[in-house]
């Protein structure tokens, strides 16, 4: 039972009905239950729904398959339930079995990445860090480390408010995790 409940139709202000209608038009995506929940206010919904030109620009960088690797890794380490099962089903749609990777030494690095900046609130060590750093230029890395900060708060969001796993994302749900 989510703390707070997701944001009904007829309780949304027109400023919010217009920034789901633009969120939806732009992104091609829908109104799910983070995004409702957020709708309580219109501030903090404009502020996390920058995570879409962020997963952009990561994409940009470093391909959709590590983007989204980043993505799970860092939603794995933080217990984020909706986020590591949009992800495992992200992965599952692209033709591969989530629970069995096979993945490359760059790969392995970038999920050691993700897990290690939410495991440890981003201090991370030096080597793990440069592996990043001589890969990627200044700018690149700032894009990394803001879009793996964007995916923290996101889960800490969703375990905080208890946001309800929308129902198309719970086959992906891990047996060991609640809903």
């Amino acid at each position: 039972m989510p703390r707070i409940a997701p944001l009904r139709r007829k309780d949304q202000t027109s400023e919010i009905q217009i920034a789901f209608i633009q969120h939806q038009t732009v992104y091609n995506t829908n109104i799910n239950n983070m995004k409702a929940t957020l709708g309580h206010s219109p501030t903090a919904f404009k502020v996390y729904m920058q995570w879409y030109p962020l997963f952009e620009e990561l994409k940009r960088i470093v391909g959709t398959r590590l983007a989204t690797l980043l993505a799970w890794s860092v939603s794995e380490e933080t217990q984020g339930i909706i986020y590591t099962a949009f992800f495992r089903k992200a992965i599952n749609d692209s033709g591969e079995d989530p629970d069995n990777l096979v993945l490359s030494a760059n790969e392995q690095q970038f999920i050691d990445f993700g897990a290690a900046v939410a495991r440890n609130n981003g201090l991370i060590t030096d080597e793990l860090f440069a592996g990043i750093q001589q890969q990627y230029s200044a700018e690149e890395v700032v894009i990394i480390a803001a879009f793996a900060g964007k995916m923290i708060a996101a889960n800490i969001f969703n375990n905080l408010i208890q946001t309800e796993t929308d129902e198309q994302l719970l086959p992906f749900v891990r047996i060991n995790q609640a809903v």
